[in-house]
């Protein structure tokens, strides 16, 4: 016995195409005065803050390209739809601020012998007015980074970002009072080194979905013995649980369950399993005789499944 639920996000991606757009025309206006500003002041941290601005406005836009696509129907070639995407997007951001800390780092590198002269009044000013930007988009992408692991990922940017413009505001105002201009190489660095970490947990989470692994929110073995304790319940077998996209968790397992009601202990197990884990896609197959396999036998299968 199987069901099958299908849910409408479609008020939720809605949303956040309006949000990621607006922080998207934001980001992209800004983006084009710090590259102007970094060339002219010869701020590496400023470089290295728009670099981030750069990636803030591909995230952004990747992030709303995924959710249109996303939205497309499934059809023969693809019965989950285009949801995957959203992970697709998610992991391309990730790759792109790998490289960029890369660059950064490589030119600080360069640098550090020879600091150039730095124009720490305009580096302030414009950093200033990149830390406004980046806190109204993070304001507006906020709420939605909870639900969607591809608006978590523009989300992150963002706040790499502000938090980038805090370190050079900083740097800018030491400059000017010290005169030292390898501060400005040391901020850029720590920015790179900053972003590093958080970049390497959204490529992780990327992956794992990618990969079919088991989301992180699911505790796989709470699982097994929740579903063990089911109304007639002897064993269980061919446990497999991955997800779609960040929100999407699907289930499909084999239980042994001889002489069991097999509606009422169906609508137990879709009631537990939405309420307790948050899986509403589930496969139960319930059955009354052992699988190819003794009794016995019925863990072995577990740790070892395969197809019958």
């Amino acid at each position: 016995m199987s069901e099958h639920h299908d849910h409408s996000h479609a008020v939720v991606t809605d949303e956040n195409s309006k949000k990621l757009t607006f922080a998207l025309l934001l980001t992209s206006s800004f983006l084009v005065v710090e590259v102007v500003a970094g060339f002219i002041t010869q701020s590496l941290a400023l470089l290295s803050d728009a670099a981030h601005m750069f990636t803030d406005a591909a995230a952004l836009a990747i992030a709303l390209v995924a959710i249109k696509i996303g939205k497309l129907p499934a059809d023969n070639k693809r019965t989950f739809g285009y949801q995957r995407f959203e992970i697709l997007a998610a992991l391309f951001n990730a790759l792109m601020l790998f490289a960029v800390a890369i660059y950064i780092l490589y030119e600080a590198y360069q640098r550090f012998s020879t600091p150039p002269e730095i124009q720490s009044m305009g580096m302030l000013i414009v950093a200033s007015i990149g830390l406004v930007i980046n806190l109204i988009s993070m304001r507006i992408l906020f709420s939605s980074s909870q639900d969607s692991l591809n608006v978590k990922g523009a989300y992150l940017e963002v706040l790499s970002d502000a938090l980038g413009s805090v370190g050079v505001i900083l740097g800018a105002v030491l400059i000017y009072f010290t005169g030292w201009m390898w501060v400005d190489t040391v901020i850029a660095v720590l920015i790179g080194f900053w972003v590093l970490p958080r970049t390497w947990v959204l490529l992780k989470q990327s992956l794992n979905i990618l990969l079919e692994g088991v989301p992180e929110e699911i505790d796989i073995e709470k699982l097994r013995k929740d579903l063990l304790q089911l109304h007639g319940v002897e064993s269980i077998h061919q446990l497999k649980v991955w997800a779609i996209s960040s929100k999407n968790i699907h289930l499909t397992v084999h239980l042994y369950a001889p002489g069991a009601d097999r509606t009422s202990l169906y609508k137990e197990a879709m009631e537990m399993l939405s309420h307790q884990h948050g899986i509403t896609e589930m496969v139960l197959q319930i059955e009354e005789e052992a699988c190819l396999a003794e009794e016995g036998h019925h863990h072995a299968l577990d740790e070892h499944p395969h197809q019958h």
